[in-house]
This record gives structure tokens, C-alpha cells and sequence, in this order.
């Protein structure tokens, strides 16, 4: 109608300014632009599904379901943040399934569609002259998932909650690299039963974790049972689970079955009477609790709060996006996948425990994945309750450009929970102070027992891991430092409380490797009066390294950023500008006459494949756009052949960010487009495994940020706009600056044609790449 109007004007008007043509024509190329942003294009399935791996995300707060149809019966997933067993799996809380008679899911007719805008699914059949919708939806403020099934006729339905553990279940071999014990058992490890009944003409279920849990083995196993009623322990009366109750539903006893492999119990709740509508309401519960009572006092169900939770997705959607829209396959599927992704993070917005990057809330029966495991829905590679801190900080980065700073609390929070934890166990092992955060990390601050080592030689140090790959490996909680203090220089956020984690981190470093050379001999630092860093670790790759470059790169940003912190002390600032002081240069090695940044000063072993000499390029920005030495670091991308041996789209590399930072646009686009490309799944951000499992949560964050870096750059208050995007790709895009500020804005034909700049002010520090 608008368009209309203009176009009606202009017809009308017998004399017309020709700049008024202008702006017009521009302002309906503007409006071309916008409109994928006022229409959050939908996912679309128009057949059934064959299993669980071809199902479609659903969520909101802190619940993830797997939704699909399979020969004409519905099925959920249903999964929770925080849902760790005795043995520190991330337990699934069953599986729903719903049937018809007669069935509207029989015929040919069929829909499943995620509503992306408003957040919830909706699968649709008609068969004959049955026609049946549900609209699958969670409440984003409480933690009700509610089933609303409307029909055209009266039809039976049948709501099946399925539990493949209504036994207890011992796990062997490669299946317990779904829990804390891996590959080092001490003992049988069992899953225990979940408990599970007719209540109240509905159906409650609960895991109630037993009095000794993996954390009194860790705890035990690291010689800290001296100091254990001091630890923080998140598995000690935990009950998580729920009950599924259904409007004009009534109990219809009991079946057993197997789903794949997997034998389970079912129980059942069937409509009164044949009906054209159908509500069923599950209300989660993860707390804890001394009794089951206590428990149950937390199940009662809210009102129904659909309203707000659309507004939530709304505004979620308006917050942040980035919409491609060029002639370029590759381009397109990389903008789609990377909204989808976005909305998968989206459905941990309020978890008490970050989104996990070895699936999330999404993972699916693991035989799809590697057709070897035949393990019950409940299995993930790489553990439950640990969190690896390299592949975590991949899933978190993005959210500062995304504006999701609600969403990164949960991680933020997972490191305060557990600071009490590490700095207890770093003055037990050496006896200074500071905190000492592993790289493969339990819920409860201590290492994984298995990657601890359970053969240690006798003399071993009690606080050092007996592991090739993480021994040294202390640095990667100076990436969650770092964004902690970016959230205070974007979002104006209230950081106070995080302050004691950020120089408690610090503090480890200073003290640690003052330490270590004291141990060695008299002098605590070397002859320019810097920390000595050995040993120490370039990631996981570079082993017994001597002043590891991502170490000191990490160290340089971080003490930087908090001494420009506001809310310091004066006090603070001279003790953290003291400790900069003595952080060592970092170290350079040449390839065929270019100079390159080296790994490391000296290193002993290379363990794994990250490029750990990029880290000053991405994520420390010491190297970039705009900045000295920059061709130094394009050698290193360029001419560094471990570098060049490492380079890869998948999982966790990040080859792409690094070419976005050095804007190497050929590169940054292949790279990113490959990372973000349809997964080869039903669901296309369903990534994986990579070296991981699927979803990889972690190659999915990575590409957000390499399509985020290719668009949109910052160095303190510069804004440099498509430092590495090609000309051809038409886009229209809103991301987030530093100091409380967005630019939206649309590229068409390699031109700029809008630019909105919130706070207006902060348009004179955008500089465009596009026009250099």
C-alpha cells in the first residue's frame, strides 16, 4: 500500500524534483531489502521423517525437544540444562509420543513447519476428511512445554510418555564417554533408574541422584577430601524430571517397546472421549531438594504465557540478524544457517548451565550419528557435566556481535560457581593463591578424573593433569575473562561480581610461574624482568611450550582491558599495570624470508592441530585491519605450514575467522560458506560430528563468528564495515559495537544504500572497507 502511495504521487505531481526521485527510488530499495527482516522465513518439511535424526528443533528458556513424525506418529525429545546424573551424563528426560484415531497422519497431506519468528513448530496432516494441527510450543519464562492439538472432527488421541530408563543400566566401553568416567572406569557405572508413575491422573517422573555421585570420586582421586565441605558440589541432592498432564485425559495403562535398539516402558494417557481438541501440558522441574515432596512443590504448572513468550522470539529477532540475499547458493544457505543456529542458542537463554557445545539440547539416538553406537538416546561424545573450555568459547563469542548478552550469564555464571572450587585445589597442589581452571572441565571446578590420570606416577604434582594433551593448559578462562569485561564495553552490563573471577585467573599466572622458576633456581624472572611461561601450552598443540604466544596473547589483552576498566581501584590498576610489565614479547620464526608469529618461544611436541600462533590475530586482536604488523600475521595465515597443514572448515577450526580478521575476503568466504553450509542432515545446522558429535554446537559458533567478522569488524570505537565480504553478495544486516551502539545496515551491488547508526554520534567512527 505504501509502495502504492509513493508511486501514485509521483504520477500525480506534474512538476517533481528530481532528488525527490532519487531519495524515493533509494528509500524502495531499502524497503526491498527489509522485507526478508519483517518475514522470518520459515522451515518447511512436507514429509514425514524416518527417525530421530531428522527432527527439528524446538525450544525456549532452557528447553531444547527433538520434534518429528514418523509413520504417522508424533514424537519428542524432551531435554533440560542442568539434567546431570550421579555419573555426570546429561540425562534426557524421555520421550513423548503421540497417536491418533482415526489418523490425520496417515494420509498424504503433511506439514511440519518452525515458525522461526514466534518460536514454536507446528505439524499439520489431513487424511480424508480428517484434518488435524499441533502447535508444539515451550513457555520461554517457565518451564512448561505445552502439546495444543486442534482436528475438524472428534478423534481419540493417545499421549505415551517413553522411558528407556525404567531399569537400572550399565554402561561399557565407548559408552561412557557420555559421563565423567570415559574411558577409566573404577568399577561398574551404572545409570540408574529414573522413577516413574500414575499420579493424580497424570504422569510424573523423576531422576533423584544418589548420595555419592562422580564428584566424591574426583574429589577423592585429586587428594582433596580434606577440604571437601568447602566445594561447591551442583550433583548433591539433585532431582530433575517432571509430569505430563492432559486436558479431559484420562490413565490408560501401560506398554513396552523397542525404539532402534533400545527397550523401553511406556505410559499412558488417552482423551475421555473422541474430541476435536486436545491440550497436553509438561511441567519440568530440575532443583535441589532433600525429599521428592519438596521436589513436587515445584511442579505446579503456570498459566499458560503464550503471548510473552512470542514477544521474547520477536524481539530476539529483531535485536540482531543477518539476511544474504545474493545470487550465490553457498552465500544464501550461510545466512539461513546462520539464523538457525542462532535460534537453537536462543532455546538456553535462561539455562542454569551453558549450552553445551558437543550437541546442546539436541542430540539425537547416537547410531545416526556413528553407526557403532547403538547407546540409548542419553549418549554425547565428550561428556555431559565436563565442558571442554576450547570448543565452549567458540558457541559464546558470537553473542557479542549478536547482542545476546542475556545469553552468555550461563557461561559467565559456570566459571563464578566454580571459582571458590579451583582456587581451593591450586593452593592445595602448590600453596599460592589464584585459580586454576583446566581445560576439560567438571561441573564441579575439577579436572575430568580420566583426563586427570588415574596411573599418575607416585610423585606426581597432585594439581598438574597426567595427560599428553592438556598437561599446562591453564589459559583458555582468560577468553571468558575477556568477554565478561566486552559485555561492560558493549552493553554497559554490571560486571562487579565477576571482577574477583577475572583477577583471581590472573592471579594464578603471576603466581604459578613465579612459583615454578623459584623452583628452578633464585631468580623468579628472566633478564628483561618477565614472567618466565614454561612450561606452558600453545592450546592443545603446542606441548611443553616456552612463553606460548596464545598465552601471552591472552595475558597482554586481558590485564589491558581491566585496567581500562572504570570500576577499578586505583590500587587495582597499579598492582595489574605492574603484572603487564612482566609479561614476555611475543616470539617470531621466518618461512622462506617471511616473517611469521611463532607458536611459541620453544616447544617440545606438537599434540593437535589448532593454529595457536593465530590467537593474536582472533580472538585477542593484538593483529588486525587498521593495525601494525599486519602482514606479519597474513604471513602466518599465508606461509606458516603448520598453519597451512592445519587449515580446515570443520568443527572448531577457525581458518575463517582468522581470514575474515585479515581481510582475506576469497578466503574468509570460501571458508565461512563452507562451515555454515547445509549439514547434510534433515536439519541444516544439525553440524557434525566435526571432531565432536552432532550438533556441533562449537562449529556452528565458529561460523557465526567468521560470517560476523567477514561483515563487520571493531578496534575500540572504529567500526570498519565489510572488511572481508565480497561485493556480489547483496545483505541487509544488524549487529552490535562497543559502547552500547548498533549498525544496521544494506548492501546492495557493492553499495552502501542504508546505514543507521544508534547512537547517531557513533556514525563517525563507521569506516567502509566496501569504498577503499
Amino acid at each position: 500500500m505504501l509502495k502504492y502511495t509513493v508511486f501514485k504521487y509521483l504520477n500525480c505531481t506534474k512538476k517533481t524534483n528530481p532528488f525527490f526521485v532519487f531519495f524515493v527510488s533509494l528509500w524502495l530499495l531499502t524497503v526491498s531489502a527489509f522485507s526478508q527482516e519483517k518475514e522470518q522465513p520459515n522451515l518447511i518439511w512436507t514429509s514425514q521423517s524416518h527417525n530421530s535424526s531428522e527432527s527439528m528443533p524446538v525450544g525456549g528458556g532452557d528447553i531444547g525437544l527433538n520434534l518429528w513424525v514418523e509413520k504417522g506418529e508424533v514424537y519428542l525429545y524432551l531435554s533440560r540444562s542442568g539434567t546431570f546424573d550421579e555419573n555426570n551424563t546429561l540425562l534426557k528426560l524421555g520421550r513423548v509420543k503421540l497417536k491418533f484415531s482415526p489418523n490425520p497422519f496417515e494420509g498424504k497431506t503433511f506439514k511440519q513447519e518452525l515458525i522461526l519468528k514466534d518460536g514454536y513448530a507446528q505439524v499439520s496432516g489431513e487424511n480424508g476428511k480428517v484434518s488435524t494441527k499441533i502447535k508444539v510450543w515451550v513457555d520461554v519464562f517457565n518451564p512448561v512445554i505445552h502439546l495444543d492439538i486442534k482436528s475438524n472432527q472428534n478423534i481419540t488421541t493417545e499421549s505415551s510418555y517413553e522411558s528407556w530408563r525404567f531399569e537400572d543400566r550399565i554402561t561399557k566401553g565407548k559408552e561412557n564417554n557420555q559421563n565423567s568416567y570415559k574411558w577409566a572406569p573404577q568399577g561398574i557405572v551404572k545409570t540408574f533408574k529414573d522413577e516413574i508413575a500414575f499420579k493424580n491422573n497424570s504422569i510424573q517422573f523423576y531422576h533423584q541422584n544418589k548420595s555419592e555421585t562422580v564428584f566424591d570420586v574426583a574429589v577423592k582421586q585429586q587428594g582433596l577430601e580434606d577440604r571437601k565441605t568447602e566445594l561447591f558440589n551442583p550433583l548433591k541432592n539433585l532431582i530433575f524430571g517432571g509430569s505430563i498432564q492432559g486436558d479431559n485425559m484420562i490413565l490408560a495403562g501401560n506398554y513396552n517397546g523397542i525404539y532402534l535398539n533400545m527397550l523401553f516402558k511406556a505410559w499412558v494417557l488417552r482423551t475421555k472421549k473422541p474430541s476435536k481438541s486436545a491440550n497436553l501440558t509438561i511441567t519440568l522441574n530440575t532443583s535441589k531438594a532433600e525429599t521428592i515432596q519438596e521436589w513436587e512443590k515445584g511442579l505446579n504448572a503456570k498459566k499458560d504465557n503464550q503471548k510473552a513468550s512470542i514477544k521474547w522470539w520477536n524481539d530476539f529477532w529483531k535485536k540482531s540478524f543477518i539476511y544474504i540475499n545474493p545470487k550465490d547458493t553457498l552465500a544464501n544457505q550461510s545466512g539461513k544457517n546462520y539464523q538457525l543456529f542462532r535460534y537453537m542458542l536462543g532455546c538456553n537463554a535462561f539455562g542454569k548451565y551453558p549450552t553445551k557445545f558437543n550437541g546442546g539440547l539436541f542430540t539425537f539416538d547416537p547410531q545416526f550419528t556413528d553407526t557403532t553406537l547403538k547407546y540409548s538416546p542419553d549418549f554425547r561424545n565428550w561428556g555431559g557435566g565436563t565442558h571442554t573450555a576450547q570448543n565452549q568459547r567458540l558457541v559464546y563469542w558470537p553473542m557479542l556481535k549478536s547482542g545476546d548478552f542475556e545469553l552468555m550469564k550461563p557461561q559467565f555464571d559456570f566459571y563464578l560457581n566454580l571459582l571458590k572450587n579451583a582456587e581451593n585445589r591450586t593452593e592445595s597442589a602448590w600453596g599460592h593463591k589464584g585459580a586454576s581452571f583446566t581445560e576439560q572441565l567438571e561441573n564441579f571446578g575439577l579436572p575430568n578424573p580420566a583426563e586427570y590420570g588415574w596411573k599418575r606416577p607416585a610423585d606426581f604434582n597432585k594439581g598438574m593433569e597426567y595427560n599428553a594433551w592438556l598437561e599446562y593448559e591453564w589459559d583458555t578462562v582468560l577468553e571468558f575473562c575477556m568477554m565478561i569485561l566486552e559485555t561492560e564495553r558493549y552493553d554497559g552490563a554490571n560486571i562487579e561480581k565477576y571482577l574477583p573471577l577475572i583477577e583471581s585467573s590472573l592471579t594464578f599466572f603471576k603466581e604459578h610461574y613465579t612459583y615454578l622458576a623459584k623452583q628452578r633456581g633464585a631468580k623468579a624472572l628472566d633478564a628483561e624482568g618477565h614472567l618466565v611461561l614454561y612450561p606452558g601450552s600453545g592450546a592443545e598443540t603446542y606441548k611443553m611450550a616456552y612463553n606460548s604466544t596464545s598465552t601471552i596473547a591472552a595475558l597482554k589483552t586481558v590485564l589491558e582491558r581491566l585496567i581500562a576498566y572504570p570500576g577499578l581501584s586505583e590500587k587495582q590498576k597499579s598492582e595489574w599495570l605492574e603484572m603487564l610489565k612482566t609479561i614476555p614479547p611475543i616470539s617470531f620464526r621466518a618461512f622462506d624470508g617471511h616473517t611469521t608469529i611463532a607458536p611459541a618461544k620453544l616447544w617440545e611436541r606438537i599434540n593437535n592441530t589448532e593454529s595457536s600462533q593465530l590467537y593474536p590475530v582472533y580472538p585477542w586482536g593484538i593483529y588486525g585491519i587498521g593495525k601494525p604488523g599486519l602482514d606479519t600475521a597474513i604471513n602466518t595465515y599465508k606461509y606458516d605450514t603448520d598453519v597451512l597443514k592445519f587449515r580446515s572448515h570443520v568443527g572448531w577450526k577457525q581458518d575463517n575467522i582468522f581470514a575474515a580478521r585479515l581481510g582475506l575476503t576469497d578466503d574468509a568466504a570460501r571458508l565461512t560458506t563452507a562451515k555454515l553450509n547445509d549439514s547434510g542432515r534433515r536439519f541444516p545446522a544439525f553440524w557434525g560430528p566435526g571432531f565432536d558429535w552432532t550438533p556441533d554446537h562449537n562449529w556452528g559458533g565458529s561460523g557465526m563468528i567468521g560470517l560476523q567478522e567477514m561483515l563487520m569488524q571493531v578496534d575500540d570505537k572504529k567500526i570498519y564495515l565489510f572488511p572481508a565480504w565480497p561485493k556480489d553478495w547483496d545483505v541487509h544486516f544488524k549487529l552490535y559495537a562497543p559502547y552500547k551502539t548498533t549498525v544496521e545496515g544494506t548492501l546492495k551491488d557493492g553499495k552502501l544504500i542504508y546505514l543507521k547508526v544508534l547512537p547517531e554520534s557513533r556514525k563517525a567512527d563507521v569506516i567502509n572497507k566496501m569504498i577503499e
